[in-house]
């Protein structure tokens, strides 16, 4: 039986996240970070900037991640944000899906009142479909604010869920 446990990730796991964030980044799909982004420069940005990164095992083999942090400085820092990315041979199993219901809990957990995704990109149908089935509503489009490697410039989306109920 397959079995799946998210953590708190550590500086070393780095080591088994840069695959799967090379993996996604330099497909040029879904992240607006730099096809060719270094290893330095994506432990900064998933590591380092994020108030907190998690990791997602499966039997454990790190399988996917996600970061949360505040969205804005100050007086908007009650709402969050997070990025999720999973491994292309662990996709179809839940993950995302069992990262978001996480980062949702870990994020009223740290006194966040909502969450919002800046950049979804209209061609993510999958992450799309997943986010709004989890209870987020597209709130604003971006047009043409993607230039993804194969379809030019396609549209983003803004996503926001409230969390305090």
């Amino acid at each position: 039986m397959r079995r799946l446990k998210i953590r708190r990730a550590e500086p070393s796991d780095f080591e088994a996240i840069w695959p799967i964030f090379r993996e996604i980044v330099s497909a040029g799909e879904t992240y607006s970070f730099a096809p060719d982004t270094s290893k330095e420069e994506a432990f900064d940005t998933w590591m380092v900037k994020p108030q907190v990164t998690f990791v997602a095992e499966l039997n454990g083999q790190i399988v996917g991640t996600y970061f949360l942090k505040a969205n804005q400085p100050c007086l908007g820092n009650h709402v969050c944000n997070c990025g999720y990315m999973v491994s292309s041979r662990a996709r179809g199993k839940g993950i995302a899906s069992a990262m978001c219901e996480h980062s949702q809990v870990q994020a009223r957990e740290r006194g966040f009142k909502a969450m919002q995704f800046n950049f979804v990109v209209s061609t993510n149908e999958g992450a799309l479909r997943l986010w709004q089935e989890l209870g987020f509503e597209i709130v604003g489009t971006l047009p043409k604010a993607f230039r993804h490697k194969d379809k030019r410039y396609v549209d983003a989306h803004v996503m926001y869920k409230w969390l305090d109920t």
